[in-house]
Parts: structure tokens; sequence; C-alpha cells
């Protein structure tokens, strides 16, 4: 069976061969033991703390194969971005160029570096090893995180974005990269993504320009690329859609990937879930529908996925044993669409 639960510090190796295998794809996964051995402080610390309110917590968890302890993939949750280290964003915005003596009147759009996602939580670090990317695991590693955001809603913000990597080319150059980035940090995409990863945000703002960016000035490879995610991560756009996530104009500013966002309230299998209580489960002769399905727990989160009816008889092993519930125990469940 296939679970998600919270990372520990026994799956730092396994963490380690996840980073090396993204080559370096996400500023969130960096190949850097010290950075993933801090990700999993972070959210050891983050599970035990008392919260009422998002901070700077951080939550990561795995995909595990239970019946052979393999990890197949990693996902996280910021809580509140922007808080300890700002946290940049390009927003584009038309410009209004106007001269009322040659009656013309033009809007050029362009880029804002920003901070307006201060505060918001953040879905990230999503990566599937390749020889276990399917559809099923995708929903339950991604979606795993919704369920816990519904169990524990206040340690989360009213708004959550996702960055999505922008388009590279087969030598991991990004057109929009070299269009700007590397004019003012003297350093290819590969290394200015790692050095996010690990290091203080701070070298961004003193050397990222600070003036609007006109996007018709900018090699039309570079502005082809604008908002637009790499073609490899259409089934992870197509997961936060069907969430309810949509592109509101802003991009990163390292590949101009699109950032999408949505009031946490409204992600729709924090909307749509369900609690339960086990035993009325048990008691019911009817066959639980295919579904996402996790405990109310904090350190002992526990999110499985069943995409068959599961029979009465079969609720003890499938469901009850891998979520760790007890007598008089609630789940949390989400139906699977047909």
């Amino acid at each position: 069976m296939r679970l998600v639960r919270p990372i520990t510090f026994a799956d730092l190796q396994a963490l380690e061969q996840l980073a090396v295998v993204a080559g370096g794809s996400m500023s969130t996964l960096p190949a850097n033991r010290d950075h993933l051995s801090e990700m999993i402080a972070r959210t050891q610390q983050s599970l035990r703390a008392d919260v009422d309110q998002p901070g700077e917590q951080s939550y990561h968890f795995v995909l595990e194969e239970t019946d052979t302890g393999e990890i197949l993939g990693v996902s996280g949750i910021d809580a509140a971005v922007g808080l300890d280290t700002p946290f940049y964003s390009y927003r584009i915005e038309q410009l209004v160029h106007a001269s009322s003596d040659l009656q013309i009147h033009n809007r050029i759009p362009a880029l804002h570096l920003c901070q307006d996602y201060t505060g918001a939580s953040r879905l990230c670090s999503l990566f599937l090893a390749p020889e276990h990317r399917n559809s099923d695991n995708l929903n339950l590693l991604s979606r795993a995180r919704m369920l816990f955001m519904a169990c524990h809603r206040q340690r989360f913000a009213d708004k959550t974005l996702v960055e999505l990597q922008g388009i590279v080319d087969d030598a991991n150059k990004s057109p929009f990269w070299e269009a700007i980035g590397r004019h003012f940090f003297s350093m290819d995409f590969s290394r200015a993504n790692y050095l996010t990863g690990i290091q203080s945000k701070s070298f961004i703002a003193d050397l990222m320009p600070h003036y609007p960016v006109y996007i018709p000035l900018l090699p039309d490879e570079a502005q082809e690329v604008i908002a637009a995610p790499r073609p490899d991560i259409v089934p992870v756009v197509e997961l936060l859609e069907a969430e309810g996530f949509r592109h509101r104009g802003y991009v990163d500013i390292f590949d101009a990937g699109p950032t999408l966002e949505l009031a946490t309230d409204q992600i729709k299998t924090l909307d749509q879930s369900r609690t339960q209580a086990f035993e009325s489960l048990a008691a019911s002769d009817a066959d639980l529908p295919a579904a996402l399905l996790c405990n109310q727990q904090l350190a002992g989160f526990r999110c499985v996925m069943t995409t068959a009816p599961v029979s009465r008889d079969e609720l003890e092993t499938r469901i009850a044993e891998p979520l760790q519930l007890s007598a008089g125990d609630e789940l949390r469940l989400q139906p699977l669409a047909p």
C-alpha cells in the first residue's frame, strides 16, 4: 500500500536521492544534504509547535510504499512565505503611454518586482521519482497536502499559491534568465536557482532590477516563455486547475514560470472533503467509494487513496491499519471523481 506521511530524519538518504534525480530543477529541493536535513528539522519542529495562525512553519511529506519502505516522492507546504526572508515575484501590469498631440495611446506590458504574496501559504517541492510517475501517485502525493490543510486549517493562510517551473532548454538554460537575470547576477540559471534554495534570498533584492522591465524590449524567445509552464508538468497543472487554482498575472523572477493562486477555503479538496467517524463507516453495509482518506492527526498524519470501492470486510486492513485509527477516531475523506 502507498501512503503519505510527514517526513522524518530516517528519510534523509531517500530525500537526497530524489534531489539528485530532480537535477536542480526545483529551488525548494536542492541536492544539498545540509539544506535537506534542515527541511526535515523544520517539518518536525513545525509539527511540535502549538500554532493558532500561520507563521514560519514548513511541512514536508513523503509518499511511501509500505510493503518495501521505498520513498517514491516528496511534497511540501510553507505556512506563510516572505516572513523570515523576502518572497519575490514579477507582477505583469499594463503601463499606459499616450500622447494627445499625436493621438497615440499604447498599453505596454511590463514586469514589476514585488512581494505581493507575503504571508500566503505555498504548495511546494512536489517531486515524484520518474519510474513512479502516474496519475494515482500524483493525486495522492499532491492532494494529501490539501487534506492536511483541511485538518489543521488554522495553520495556513487565507490564500495559497503554487509556483510552476518555467521553460528551460535541453542544457537547462532559461530563455527568460538569459534575457534578464544573467545580466544582473553574472551566473547561469542553475547556479542562481540552487543558491535561492540554500541561502538567504537577500541577494535577490541586492541584484535584481527594481524598475519595470518592458516585455516588448525582451528577445522573442524570452517573451514566449513568460507564464508558460514546463511541458512535462502538464499533469500537475491540470491537477491544480481542477482544484480551482488560476494564474493571476504573477511569474517567477528567474524562469518566468506562472504562479497560480486560490483562496485556501476554495481549494476543491478542502471545500468538499468531509469528516466521518470510522465506526459509522464500519457499521454501513454499503461499500466505501474510491476516495482520498486521512486521519486527523498532526505528527501522526497519514493519508491513503483507494481507487476502487472498499467492502466492509476490507475496512480494517485497507483503511484503519494504515491510517492508525483507534476506536472513536474520525477520518477525513474526499471521494474521487468518477
